[in-house]
């Protein structure tokens, strides 16, 4: 709705004070536009006020205030954290931070210049990760994830 649409709706409804009500007169007279504007919205402010508004019933009114009553009061959600996620997630990030140690040792070069003792493990990793291993490794990945997505789907389905 444009500024005159509104304006023209303020006059009508009677909220303008006297330098504004002078103001829209002057429009209303002087551009024909405007005046068939507000002769329209005229007709349709006396069309609403004709038209009465239903109530609903006083029994209508007292059901639903007797069923808001008898519901109970909302109460915070209190959610119970399952320990055991948790501890899994912990676990987790314990055993990926040993597997980096262990991987960062068993790949270091040790020197001591007292002892003269140098460790050195590596090994040909080549020679264990074959194509059936990978592939093996990958069809376990699946037929578990598998598993985990049904198991969350007949969770869902059960609340």
């Amino acid at each position: 709705m444009n500024t005159i649409e509104q304006q023209l709706w303020d006059y009508i409804d009677g909220n303008l004070g006297a330098t504004e009500v002078r103001a829209i007169e002057e429009k209303i007279h002087s551009d024909a536009e405007v005046k068939f504007q507000y002769e329209a919205f005229l007709s349709l402010n006396l069309a609403f006020d004709k038209i009465e508004l239903d109530e609903p019933s006083m029994s209508f009114t007292r059901n639903v205030m007797e069923s808001v009553a008898l519901e109970p009061a909302p109460v915070a959600m209190k959610t119970k954290v399952n320990t055991n996620i948790i501890y899994g997630i912990g676990g987790f990030f314990i055993m990926s931070l040993v597997a980096l140690f262990g991987y960062a040792l068993f790949n270091a070069d040790i020197k001591f210049s007292d002892l003269d003792f140098k460790i050195n493990a590596n090994f040909n990793l080549n020679k264990y990760m074959t194509p059936t291993m990978l592939y093996s490794f990958l069809f376990a990945d699946l037929v578990l994830g598998l598993v985990f997505l049904d198991y969350l789907l007949r969770k869902k389905t059960v609340h």
